[in-house]
């Protein structure tokens, strides 16, 4: 089995418009969380999320490819056009055949999907827009990123609700490592501030009426967020060869099912998911020095993720830097594992351990070192990033400083 590295990142969030500016705005601890402006705030018992504002897609695409692709594909294409620019590759037609593209997306066209039933059936219209099934499907950016870039290798889209980018990721390192392909495009994309989707959140009444907290005593929900993020992974051989600049290696990866709720977590599912992938990275407890939390600032969720770390690692855990992402972020679902491997993957690389933002009382319950509102400058040998999602479907990656 070959070593994998990651040789090139994107992303585009409430952040900033590329990776560089994602990693900056978690270094200095600022959130992405501000007033809805996609949508009328006034029409929800919510009024926050963590959008990509002030987003032009004329500035990124022809107006026909624009009109031919949702917010949340666009999103996706680009950040793996950051993300195969800063790799450096060149994708002649032998590699395009050896590249494999694997996404993930929780839901895909929200905002075209809302249109197409206003049309429906608020507007009595008989006919929608032509283009509204490429624009609903959730493989549209996966698919287009092959069209724009020649890729004719494996491509498609993984939707496992939150956990879907890890286990598009997941599965990619996996196809890279055991020979099926030379390279991989990998991440996930999200956009979801719908009018229609925004109420069945509401309805579930665990967003929060201002901010995401995630392990303070006062949390009181998730914030949700859209977005894309890309990473290029790579054989180590391949990228050493070539010269390229090695952001971190991606060792391990592992999974598993609650089998538990459809909707509440259990410590189960998470720490097995871990233990396998500590197992399959051949990593000790002891070398992980940071977790990139789920985190979602939820009250069930926390506690739930705190144990299931509590029981993997025992007295280890009292060790750990364990931080939230999504407190700067937002929860951006299906593009939420992929944000928080690029968070992960720059930690390593620069030494910096991003903060849980906003963070006020500790939960007694919630008893771990979870870097509070300022970065931490401290570098680690190894990482997770978990990803914990409805349906109980937990996948979770390991990454290794390169040294």
């Amino acid at each position: 089995m070959r070593r994998v590295v990651i040789t090139g990142l994107g992303a585009i969030s409430a952040l900033g418009g590329n990776s560089q500016e994602f990693f900056d705005a978690l270094s200095a601890g600022r959130s992405g969380i501000g007033p809805l402006q996609v949508v009328d705030p006034a029409q929800f018992r919510f009024s926050q999320g963590a959008e990509v504002r002030n987003y032009e897609p004329l500035q990124h695409f022809e107006p026909k490819t624009a009109d031919l692709l949702d917010r949340f594909a666009q999103f996706g294409a680009i950040a793996a056009r950051e993300a195969i620019r800063d790799a450096g590759v060149v994708l002649d037609e032998e590699s395009r055949e050896r590249t494999a593209i694997i996404t993930g997306c929780c839901v895909g066209g929200q905002s075209t999907e809302d249109v197409g039933f206003v049309e429906l059936y608020r507007q009595n219209k008989s006919r929608i827009n032509p283009l509204t099934i490429p624009r609903i499907m959730s493989n549209a950016a996966a698919s287009f990123i092959a069209l724009e870039h020649g890729v004719t290798g494996p491509v498609y889209t993984v939707s496992t609700a939150c956990a879907s980018a890890n286990h598009a990721i997941g599965q990619a390192f996996w196809m890279v490592r055991n020979r099926m392909v030379d390279r991989a495009i990998t991440g996930g994309s999200e956009a979801i501030f719908s009018y229609g989707f925004l109420k069945s959140w509401e309805a579930m009444r665990v967003v929060s009426p201002d901010t995401c907290r995630p392990f303070s005593q006062d949390r009181k929900g998730l914030i949700l967020g859209e977005g894309g993020a890309m990473l290029v992974l790579e054989p180590l051989e391949n990228a050493r060869a070539r010269g390229a600049k090695i952001y971190a290696e991606i060792v391990g990866f592992g999974m598993s099912s609650d089998a538990h709720h459809l909707t509440q977590p259990s410590v189960d599912g998470p720490a097995l998911a871990m233990r396998l992938c500590l197992r399959d990275g051949q990593v000790a407890p002891e070398q992980v020095g940071y977790i990139n939390a789920h985190g979602t600032g939820t009250t069930a969720n926390d506690v739930t993720e705190t144990r299931a770390i509590r029981r993997v690692f025992g007295p280890i855990a009292d060790s750990l830097a364990v931080s939230s992402t999504k407190s700067m972020h937002g929860h951006a679902l299906g593009a939420a594992g992929a944000l928080e491997a690029v968070a992960t993957v720059f930690a390593l690389h620069k030494g910096v351990l991003p903060p849980t933002a906003n963070y006020t009382t500790q939960d007694p319950e919630c008893d771990l070192d979870v870097v509070p509102n300022i970065a931490r400058r401290q570098q680690v040998e190894a990482a997770l990033s978990n990803a914990f999602a409805f349906g109980g479907l937990n996948a979770v990656l390991a990454f290794r400083a390169m040294g």
